[in-house]
This record gives structure tokens, C-alpha cells and sequence, in this order.
């Protein structure tokens, strides 16, 4: 969330620094309430003021005169009996103003950070570098033949469980998410993360600080009877395992580590990989995760994407690091560096991690803060998958297929799923 102070004070800087995303904003209305705000919050202090100077008056006068009941002491009572109902007037007024700011200023995104590129949309996004040698061959099969012919999963039982974009995974396929899972768990917790397993269902509170609501309600699945919503990442609830809490920080950096069901509805992107586990309403991820004193998140960024990076390595995926434009940023990132994965049936790279310095934003809107120099402020938030599960088995699955239809699993996995090749029957 950005801050209301700014917004008072400098309306047109706010609005320069979101036109960089490639919408203009206009702050007018916003500006005039805070206005309004600021001027009520002035007008209740004298009223309070007032009111206690009168209180202590009528305090004395009591304590000085025989007649408790005089005419002047009741007339003084009626006098604070005013103050009181003015105060309460001006308060109720102030309570809905600040409701009607809040929920204005929640609609707006995060600040891109003055070193991410400018750009308007993905074509301006800047390749940062390149690992791994991509494969490339004639007659390569997708990753969805691949699964279907060595029966790793199946979509059209699914459909009878549930609807169509989700996945049940069998055999050997259930196995490797399985063992992705453990390693690149293990892997993360060698580095120092904590792990943590957070509910599948969070509240709208949650959902509103990490900056899913209100803008993408339509993206999550909410149970109509309760207020919960799937989660649709751990960061949801990893952002608000510290909400409203000032950590200390000497702890600092914390970095945790979570494996989570991911639940999304990937409104508007029907007829886009609808085949295989690139775009599913359901899916595992681990996710990663950072509480940064604000002088080392750029530090911290770096420090969580070569941990992701380091998975792909590990796996010897082929993948480049691409740093996001301003027009091209996620609603709640200040910078972002996506890492994208090598697929060669697309003969193209995919993301499947992005990593994200989120800044004070998301710690402001579920007011977690530290102390740094005696000074309260604004703890700095950073997160990326350290992966996304069904994709990096969708990158396994093209990458390691051999002539004879069987499947390489990388060196690392081999502990964790038993075989060195998944093979059909």
C-alpha cells in the first residue's frame, strides 16, 4: 500500500511514479480526501483539547465550590456534553473517511523501483543473462505426449472429479512431484531458510496484504460460506505470518521456505496452454520467501533469485534471467527478475519463477515493521517460487527425452525418485 502522507503531500509525484507502468493515474480524488482527513484530524485535536481543559474546569470548580449543583457547574456539564457529541460526530465522520481512503489507495500498485527498466509491456523486458545450453532437435515431442505416452498423469479422468485445467497425477508422474518437492525442500533448508507448511485457506485480510485483493478477486476461488479463499501462492500466507508484528532485527534477514497448493482461476487465459501442467487451476510450488531491513532487500533480491537459480542449475535446466519493465511489473513489485525455463517443444523459454523485491508495500498494508536505530519502520518483503512444481517437471520431461521414449531424470533427483530413467510400463 502507498503511503497516505505522500499522497497528501505530493499527488503529482505519486502519479509520475505509477504513469511509469503505463497508465496514467489521476490522484485528484484521492488527494482531496486526505485533504479532508488531515484537516478533521486538526479540527478533533483542538475539539479533544478543548474538552479537557473543560473537564479539568469543571474538575475544580467542584472540588472549590459548596454548591456541586450550581448553575455555572451545570452549565459548564451541558458545555462538555457538547464537545462530546461533537467529537463523536467528527470521529464517525473520520472513521468513514479513512475506510473510503483505504480502500482507494488499496487499488493502487506498488512504485516501480528507479532501477527497473522502463517499458511498456513484455517486449521491453531485458534479458539479464543465459545458462545451460538449450535443446533443440527435429521431432521433439511436448511435454504433455511425453506424460501421456509413459502415463504420468491424466486429464480426461480428471474432468470427471472435477472440471477441465486440473490434473490427477499417476505412477512415476506422482513420484516426481513428489521427489521435486523433497529436493528442492532440502536444498533450500541447507541455505538456511525455515520451513513452514501455512493453510491452503486464507482469510481476505491475508489476501489484501500480500495484494491479491481487491484487485484480483476474480482470480481466486472463495468458499461462499466462509470468509476463506484458496490460497493462490504461499506468499499469501508467509506475508501474513507477521502481520502486525515489529520483528526485531537482529533476526533479520528471515527466510522461509514453503511447499503450498496454488489454486488460480487464470481468468482470461483460456485457450492458452490448455494442455499439459503449464496453466492449471491447481498446482504445487515452494515458495520463497524474505522479511529484509529496507537498506539490504537489493541485497536480499539478488540473494533469493540465485537460490531459484541454483535449483535449475542443479536440475541442469537451460533458463535466462530476464528483468521486467515498468509496464510489465506484478501489482505488488516494486522489481522483479523472472526466471524462465528452456522448453523445447515451444522452442522458447517459459517463466517459472519470479522473483520479486515487493519493498515496504505489502509490509504497509499488513503493518509489519522493525526497529533501526531505535526508529519504527517499514520492514521490505521479497519472494519467488524456488519452483513452480508442474512446471519444472514439464522442463524435465522435454528437456531429458530420449530417442528410445524414455525420460533422463536429472543426477540430483535420482536419490529422491529411485530410477535414472522413467520408462513406459
Amino acid at each position: 500500500m502507498l503511503d497516505q502522507r505522500l499522497i497528501r503531500e505530493n499527488p503529482s509525484l505519486v502519479e509520475k511514479k505509477l504513469s511509469t507502468r503505463g497508465k496514467n493515474v489521476d490522484l485528484s480524488q484521492i488527494h482531496e480526501l486526505t485533504i479532508e482527513s488531515k484537516e478533521l484530524d486538526i479540527e478533533l485535536c483542538n475539539l479533544q483539547s478543548e474538552s479537557k481543559k473543560l473537564s479539568k474546569l469543571i474538575g475544580s470548580m467542584i472540588n472549590n465550590l459548596e454548591d456541586k449543583n450550581s448553575k455555572q457547574i451545570i452549565e459548564l456539564k451541558n458545555k462538555g456534553n457538547e464537545y462530546k457529541y461533537k467529537i463523536s460526530e467528527y470521529e464517525e465522520k473520520k472513521r468513514n473517511l479513512d475506510t473510503q481512503i483505504k480502500s482507494e489507495i488499496l487499488r493502487l500498485p506498488n512504485f516501480p523501483s528507479d532501477n527497473t527498466p522502463l517499458g511498456k509491456d513484455e517486449t521491453n523486458n531485458l534479458q539479464l543473462r543465459k545458462w545451460g545450453d538449450p535443446l533443440t532437435s527435429d521431432n521433439l515431442r511436448s511435454h504433455w505426449e511425453i506424460g501421456e505416452k509413459l502415463n504420468l498423469f491424466d486429464s480426461l479422468r480428471t474432468t470427471k472429479i472435477s472440471k477441465s485445467r486440473f490434473i490427477t497425477l499417476t505412477g512415476d508422474g506422482a513420484r516426481l512431484e513428489r521427489a521435486l518437492i523433497n529436493f528442492m525442500l532440502d536444498t533450500h533448508l541447507k541455505k538456511g531458510y525455515l520451513e513452514l507448511m501455512p493453510p491452503a485457506l486464507v482469510n481476505s485480510e491475508s489476501l489484501q496484504g500480500s495484494g491479491q485483493l481487491p484487485k484480483f478477486a476474480e482470480e481466486s476461488f472463495k468458499c461462499s460460506n466462509d470468509d476463506l479463499w484458496l490460497s493462490p501462492t504461499a506468499e499469501v500466507p508467509l506475508t501474513a505470518f507477521h502481520k502486525e508484528d515489529i520483528i526485531d532485527p537482529k533476526i533479520l534477514p528471515l527466510k522461509y521456505v514453503a511447499y503450498s497448493p496454488c489454486f488460480r482461476r487464470e481468468a482470461g487465459s483460456y485457450g492458452r496452454d490448455t494442455k499439459g501442467l503449464i496453466r492449471l487451476h491447481q498446482f504445487n510450488k515452494v515458495e520463497l520467501f524474505w522479511y529484509s531491513e529496507p537498506s539490504k532487500s537489493l541485497e536480499a533480491h539478488n540473494n533469493l533469485t540465485a537460490d531459484a537459480e541454483d535449483i535449475l542449475k542443479k536440475l541442469n535446466l537451460p533458463y535466462r534471467v530476464v528483468d521486467i519493465c515498468t509496464g510489465d511489473l506484478g501489482f505488488s513489485s516494486s522489481r522483479t527478475y523472472d526466471l524462465e525455463v528452456w522448453l523445447p517443444s515451444a522452442n522458447s523459454y517459459r517463466e517459472i519463477s519470479s522473483c520479486s523485491n515487493c519493498e515496504d508495500f505489502q509490509a504497509r498494508r499488513s503493518s509489519i515493521r522493525t526497529k533501526i536505530d531505535k526508529k519504527t519502520s517499514y520492514i521490505h518483503t521479497l519472494n519467488g517460487s524456488g519452483l513452480a512444481i508442474g512446471r519444472t517437471m514439464a522442463a524435465i520431461l522435454e528437456n531429458g527425452q530420449r530417442s528410445d521414449g524414455s525420460v533422463k531424470v536429472p543426477d540430483v533427483l535420482i536419490p529422491y525418485f529411485g530410477e535414472s530413467h522413467i520408462k513406459n510400463g
